[in-house]
């Protein structure tokens, strides 16, 4: 006695028997996971933006450390648990993308929207709540530092507001598809 035979899977986007389509009928795909696509482009943009500073201005270009008011070993430690944090973040994100991708529920345009909202919102924090609230650094020492205070916080708002215009595009391309 043998089980009956399951029918065959057919792919996204071929019809039974092998035939490829153009696209499948909007009805037929999963409800989209906006809300966690959106929050997985932030915690990537965040780790992501972490990375480019560490890499770039705290060991390519030897401007400052994420933690300056102490000794060397201090901030180069402060440096290390930066990198552990921002890696944690990238791995995570990606899980979660990879997560939202298996159940076809990921929304391409929130995660963008996302990763320009939380890379932004990082380089805007770090500028204004690290370099001049906390002042546990500076963007470069021993010179003045507003033209890089400027260009600093001016870069992490320009990606910030760019996010923010992709996620009301995203809304709005959700509103009309009925997600």
């Amino acid at each position: 006695m043998t089980a009956p035979t399951p029918p065959a899977e057919t792919p996204p986007g071929s019809a039974p028997g092998g035939s490829a389509t153009t696209r499948s009928a909007p009805t037929d795909r999963p409800p989209q996971d906006t809300r966690r696509s959106l929050g997985a482009g932030a915690v990537i943009g965040v780790g992501l933006m972490a990375a480019v500073d560490e890499i770039v201005f705290h060991q390519l270009l030897g401007w400052h450390h994420f933690y300056d008011r102490s000794t060397s070993d201090v901030a180069l430690l402060s440096d290390g648990v930066l990198h552990a944090v921002e890696l944690v973040l990238l791995v995570g994100g990606f899980f979660l993308v990879a997560d939202l991708q298996r159940r076809r529920a990921l929304s391409r345009g929130f995660l963008r929207a996302g990763l320009l909202i939380g890379a932004g919102g990082f380089q805007l924090f770090d500028g204004l709540v690290d370099h001049k609230v906390l002042r546990v650094h500076q963007v470069r020492y021993g010179v003045d530092t507003l033209p890089y205070d400027l260009a600093w916080n001016g870069f992490g708002a320009l990606v910030l507001v760019t996010g923010l215009v992709l996620l009301r595009r995203a809304r709005r391309r959700a509103g009309a598809a009925g997600r």
